[in-house]
């Protein structure tokens, strides 16, 4: 799943706990506590996740995939949400939310909820999936389970390949406790001296680059930490080993950058990030068997309290589960789904090069990935762009992208070719920051203008302009999309993405990147609506303007699809909305804090969750606005940071095709055929199992469009 972004703006301000203000609702008639935490819903959504991890109807290896990627979600919760809280709270500012609980009250339930759920996720592990897997011959042993030619085997391999790489670190007086790094594995040793009888206590850690699971056999596999279990003797020779257990620990890695201005930026992130590595301690977990002052020690020299104390039944850090998920074993995975180039785009794949500016002077293109190939639409614009003489100027933001991008290197091909070149780099996007400095660097020294945003704010929108000199005069082509410049996450994640060389929509852009650039304070846009200055209200005159269809008889609802809704003000106008009489479906992957089915409040509203075989990561706002439908897509969620501390960008589609297309495809995602999780009005998830599900029926159809494009 996408990692969470982060929010790095002035330590003196609030934004410095990425803490959202109390809502302070200027609409009296609306009830108390008709919002539900952010946290909790967090933690009802990697519930849902794992309800995937759990389900026999999805092919194996998939199950274990989602365990995969539950553990990991959960990690980055822990780092940053659960670390947030406890530094307000620490901080002295912490405050009910709108939920009405207080984060003291927010924190505890989200430790508990998050600790049965991984106790859940362990006991999934052994109860159900290994006999699973071991049903289709893959193993998950532990040492004692293998042969004594296996563990023979394993032995020679540890000897060459493992042991020279492990150090262990001994605890006593003269070597202090060693700091132990985030989300490492580790082993706690305790060993005893035959000569004085003393014992003693050492670590070594689990070496993170060598693979977690040694095939010891033909798909069977052993923990790492075994193999190093079962050879302590080579590393503490001439001791005894009295007991070994491992553990990890969590720490809070998110970061405080004084944002003075743009030009020092960069220095004090580098900095930061090397003070990241030693941020507190925010959850330990430890296997059930751990000895009782082992546990203590661990727990007084890391800091951490008896409820951030977690026993799972091993093997820890399931992250790696996404090893043996990449077991080639093609029926134990998704039936392989190639993507297709868009039919409105192959028209000019016969060309030589394919000229995508032709296709685009015809028609705008929706893409819609990964059912459509980012390779041949988005990617293949930036390369054309990069390669043509006639193209004077690129300009681009990047939020994220791939450790081998080709759209770093065409960018930097066009700045060697001598086009102007201008890319705006987030360097502060969550988990990212050392890559997005690395790329600033390299598109630096290749003769780009690199930008690093506006001060104080987040980049975060995604956005491509391209200037050609053509016959008839300068023409400008861009393309808008909902997801990063990334050609390997478009192959899981859905976005969708405009291609268009609409005059009003790139003269819009002409302008926006001269505010993000340059001095310009413009705010207003015909085609676009943006953040911090106008997204949010635009969007609360548009569910305003549906209310007024609604009571003049016209045509009125709203359907929105986002990753999170939370923020208030524009709950409460889908509220009054709801209250009107106007339809609202909410498609929400993660984070929901709206309250649908709620009598006299949100009767008119419902919410549903679509999880599976791709991350659903568009955001598409649409609304029915009397008989004349409109369409927007963009980066933006429903978060006080997309709309308050980030610059993001919505588009007007401007096609009516394209804007009949975004309707069908929400009305199908709430659809009662299609499976997907429904929202109650307490704020639980139900799952509902319709007669077909969301994603396999969008790559049908798609093949089904190139197979009539072929013919």
């Amino acid at each position: 799943m996408e990692s969470a972004d982060l929010d790095v703006t002035d330590v003196t301000s609030p934004d410095e706990f990425d803490v959202d203000p109390p809502y302070d609702s200027e609409r009296g008639t609306l009830p108390d506590h008709r919002f539900l935490d952010r946290e909790l819903s967090w933690i009802s959504f990697n519930e849902r996740v794992l309800e995937l991890a759990q389900d026999r109807s999805l092919p194996l290896l998939e199950r274990v995939r989602f365990m995969a990627i539950f553990a990991s979600n959960l990690d980055e919760f822990f780092m940053v949400r659960v670390a947030g809280l406890k530094r307000r709270i620490a901080a002295g500012v912490a405050v009910p939310t709108a939920s009405g609980l207080h984060p003291k009250e927010v924190l505890k339930r989200s430790i508990a909820a998050s600790q049965e759920l991984q106790r859940s996720h362990a006991d999934h592990l052994h109860e159900h999936l290994a006999g699973d897997l071991e049903a289709e011959g893959i193993e998950l042993l532990r040492w004692d389970d293998l042969t004594p030619d296996e563990q023979e085997l394993v032995s020679e391999n540890y000897r060459a390949r493992v042991f020279p790489v492990l150090t262990p670190l001994a605890v006593d007086p003269a070597h202090p406790f060693p700091y132990i790094s985030g989300l490492s594995l580790n082993m706690a040793v305790v060993l005893r001296n035959p000569g004085t009888g003393k014992d003693h206590f050492a670590r070594v850690k689990v070496p993170p680059i060598i693979s977690r699971w040694m095939e010891v056999g033909p798909q069977r596999y052993l923990p790492l930490e075994d193999a190093m279990a079962a050879h302590l003797h080579l590393l503490f020779p001439g001791m005894e080993i009295l007991a070994h257990h491992t553990f990890r620990v969590t720490r809070n890695e998110d970061l405080e950058v004084e944002e003075d201005d743009a030009e020092n930026l960069l220095k004090a992130l580098e900095q930061e990030l090397l003070r990241r590595k030693f941020g507190p301690a925010v959850r330990l977990e430890v296997e059930p068997t751990i000895a009782d002052e082992v546990l203590e020690l661990l727990t007084s020299e890391l800091g951490v309290q008896a409820d951030e104390v977690v026993r799972l039944s091993g093997p820890l850090d399931l992250r790696s589960l996404n090893e043996i998920a990449d077991i080639d074993r093609p029926e134990l995975h998704f039936e392989a789904f190639v993507p297709g180039t868009h039919e409105h785009l192959a028209e000019v794949e016969t060309a030589s090069p394919a000229d995508l500016f032709s296709a685009l002077r015809k028609r705008d293109v929706l893409v819609h990935h990964p059912y459509d190939s980012f390779a041949t639409s988005v990617q293949r614009f930036i390369e054309q762009a990069a390669a043509d003489p006639k193209v004077l100027a690129i300009k681009m933001t990047l939020y994220r992208t791939s450790g081998d991008s080709p759209i770093i290197d065409s960018l930097i091909d066009a700045a060697r070719a001598g086009k102007q070149v201008l890319v705006l780099v987030e360097i502060k996007a969550r988990f990212d920051e050392q890559a997005n400095i690395r790329w600033a660097r390299k598109l630096e020294r290749a003769g780009c203008h690199v930008v690093y945003g506006i001060v104080g704010l987040k980049t975060h929108c995604k956005l491509a302009l391209v200037l050609r000199d053509e016959p008839d005069g300068l023409r400008r082509y861009a393309h808008i999309g909902t997801g990063n410049y990334n050609p390997k996450t478009a192959r899981h994640y859905e976005d969708l993405g405009l291609l268009t060389s609409n005059p009003e929509i790139t003269h819009d852009l002409t302008e926006l990147f001269n505010n993000l650039s340059g001095f310009s304070q413009q705010t207003e846009y015909r085609t676009l609506l943006t953040a911090p200055a106008r997204l949010r209200a635009g969007l609360v005159e548009r569910i305003q303007r549906e209310i007024a269809h609604h009571r003049a008889g016209r045509d009125a609802h709203i359907r929105i699809k986002v990753n999170s809704l939370v923020d208030e003000a524009l709950i409460d106008a889908l509220y009054e909305a709801s209250i009107a009489g106007v339809r609202v479906d909410v498609v929400v992957r993660g984070i929901c804090a709206i309250r649908p089915g709620v009598p006299g409040l949100s009767e008119n509203i419902r919410a549903v969750s679509v999880l599976g075989r791709f991350l659903e990561h568009s955001r598409v706002y649409w609304f029915a606005n009397g008989g004349e439908p409109e369409a927007w897509i963009g980066s933006a969620d429903l978060m006080h940071r997309n709309l308050d501390r980030r610059v993001e960008v919505l588009v007007r589609v401007p096609t009516a095709g394209h804007t009949d297309r975004l309707g069908q495809l929400l009305a199908q995602s709430a659809d009662d055929d299609t499976s997907n999780w429904r929202l109650t009005p307490d704020g639980e998830w139900e799952r509902h199992v319709g007669s077909h599900d969301l994603h396999q029926s969008l790559i049908d159809d798609s093949r089904r469009r190139r197979s009539r494009a072929k013919g």
